[in-house]
Order: C-alpha cells, then sequence, then structure tokens
C-alpha cells in the first residue's frame, strides 16, 4: 500500500499545492489562460503524439476495447443524465451537464501521467483511444442535446457544424491522428524535434495537475447541489463498475489494457464539464460542486482503484 501511496501523493500533491497557491494568491481567473492553452494545445498534444506514433500500428485497431470503453462512458453518462432528469424534472440543458459530470472523467489532465505511472509506458496505447473516442462521444452528444434543450433557437445545421468543428479543431484529437498517420507510415522526426517534443511531454501531467489545483481553489463552494452527490457516486464508483463489466464481456484483452481502463474510468469530473456549463450558461455552480468534490472524494476512491490495479487484487477478466 505504501508504494500506491507513494506513486499517488505526487498526483494529488500537485493539485493540492495548485489549490494552496490558488487560495493564497488572488490571481484573476483568466490568469489562467495561457497555462490552460500550453497544457491543452502544446504540452499535451506532444504527449498524445509521441506515444502513438511510436506504437504498432496493429495495435490501434483494436475495435472491440474502443467499443467497450466507450459504451461504458455512455451509459455512465445517460445514468447521471437520467438522475439529473428526475431531480430537476425534466430540464435537459442541466441534465447534460449532470450527464457530463458522471460520464466525463479528467482523461487529459490527469489520466495519461496516471496511467503511465501506475502501469508504465505500454498503457499509452489505451490511454489515447479512451481519451480519443470518449471526446468524440460527449463532444458530439452535448451540443445535441443543449440544441434539443432549446428547440427552435438553432436549426439542424447550426449543431452539426458546431460539433465539426469541435471534434476536428481540437487540439488532442489532431494530434492522435498525425500520431496514427506517423505509425502507419513509420515517420522519425529530427532529433531535434523528437527532444522538444519529449520536454513538451514531461512539462504535462505537473502543469496540468498545478492548474487544476487552482482552477478548484477559484471556484468556491457555496453549497452542494442535489445532483452532486449522484453524479460523483456514478462517476467515481458506477463508472469503473461499468467498465469493468463491458471489458470483460467484449473481451478477452490485454490485463493492462482492462487496468488501463479502469483507471481513467475512476478518474473524477473534468475541468471540461464547467468549461460546458459556462459556455451554455447552464448549471454553472453545480459544475464548479461536482468538479470540486469529485476531485476530493477522489483521492480515497482513486488510490484505491490503484492500489486494486498494483496490486492485482482486481482480476483483469470477470467472465472468463
Amino acid at each position: 500500500m505504501i508504494d500506491v501511496i507513494n506513486l499517488a501523493l505526487p498526483f494529488f500533491g500537485l493539485i493540492f499545492i495548485g489549490f494552496a497557491c490558488g487560495k493564497l494568491k488572488q490571481i484573476p481567473d483568466t490568469a489562467l489562460a495561457w497555462m490552460n492553452f500550453f497544457i491543452v494545445y502544446v504540452s499535451l498534444p506532444a504527449l498524445f503524439y509521441r506515444i502513438l506514433a511510436q506504437t504498432p500500428l496493429e495495435q490501434l485497431a483494436k475495435i472491440d476495447f474502443v467499443l467497450a470503453t466507450t459504451s461504458s462512458t455512455f451509459v455512465a453518462f445517460a445514468a447521471a443524465f437520467a438522475v439529473s432528469m428526475a431531480i430537476r424534472r425534466g430540464h435537459v440543458g442541466e441534465s447534460t451537464m449532470a450527464g457530463l459530470a458522471g460520464g466525463y472523467g479528467n482523461i487529459g489532465y490527469m489520466g495519461p501521467g496516471l496511467a503511465l505511472a501506475t502501469l508504465g509506458p505500454e498503457a499509452a496505447v489505451p490511454v489515447a483511444l479512451i481519451f480519443c473516442f470518449d471526446t468524440l462521444l460527449l463532444f458530439t452528444l452535448v451540443p445535441i442535446l443543449m440544441a434539443l434543450a432549446a428547440p427552435g433557437q438553432r436549426d439542424f445545421r447550426a449543431v452539426a457544424k458546431e460539433v465539426f468543428l469541435r471534434i476536428t479543431t481540437n487540439p488532442l484529437v489532431i494530434a492522435t491522428a498525425l500520431g496514427i498517420l506517423s505509425a502507419a507510415i513509420h515517420f522519425q522526426p529530427p532529433v531535434a524535434l523528437e527532444r522538444l517534443m519529449a520536454f513538451l511531454q514531461n512539462a504535462a501531467a505537473p502543469c496540468a495537475l498545478f492548474t487544476l489545483g487552482v482552477t478548484v481553489a477559484l471556484r468556491p463552494l457555496k453549497k452542494i447541489p442535489w445532483e452532486v452527490p449522484f453524479t460523483t457516486l456514478i462517476k467515481l464508483a458506477v463508472h469503473p463498475v461499468l467498465m469493468f463489466l463491458l471489458l470483460s464481456l467484449f473481451g478477452p484483452f490485454d490485463p493492462l489494457w482492462i487496468y488501463a481502463a479502469i483507471l481513467m474510468a475512476a478518474l473524477p469530473p473534468a475541468l471540461n464539464v464547467f468549461v460546458f456549463a459556462r459556455q451554455y450558461d447552464t448549471w454553472v455552480e453545480e459544475a464548479s460542486s461536482a468538479v470540486l468534490v469529485g476531485t476530493l472524494v477522489s483521492v480515497v476512491t482513486l488510490t484505491t482503484v490503484m492500489w486494486m490495479v498494483k496490486t492485482h487484487t482486481l482480476p483483469p477478466l470477470l467472465f472468463r
């Protein structure tokens, strides 16, 4: 257990350092813009590109794995959406944001660094596949549901255009596509460029975790809305269980891939939940609470999942 604590402590330590800095130094929220830009548009794309470019192409064509992991995310989203629909009496917009909090984990900021540190570089490919297809799923669902929440305000073409732009201009999706292309043609970048991308890759996790802590600190918790305990339970407990069940049904898979997927499912709600809520001006305070509460609770739940993975307490397959 001490090995797992030593592994988890630097990750959560960086989050809490960022949280403390955000509380001690009252820097405007807008000051984080450049840090977020560096993480999303520079360092994380370098990480995903290098991971995939160095991976044999046949390892990337795991359609059954993609179906299992993406389905588990969709079911978690749908469960949180349904709970919120019952609480909010059919308010689709707010329930969409609650569904996002229950299904969309911090697979960009926390996922890659945590999975690679826990399982080694072999976890890079399943992590990249999960990130790519979960992003495609949720970046498609949210605009469509938000359009249904306000019928008549936007036509189908506007929604389709928004979905298309969100997917095709996402820097991490672009980096994933370029990485797969490089793996297919066996492209080897010049040494200087390779070293530059390595520097950027190494900066991704520390910068992302610190920024996560600062961002959470700037969202003070006023009260916990009714949906938040349910979305937290779904995200941190139900989603990993769903992932385990579906991978067992669709499998068999490499145990390391299964463990990587369960770790990704156990991550707390992503900051993008708050970003979407603010963009659509709905469920904003609740989204902030969901990210904060989920991150705090995940100190226990995610560390427990890491321990189960590291000690192989969790069997790699349930049914076979």
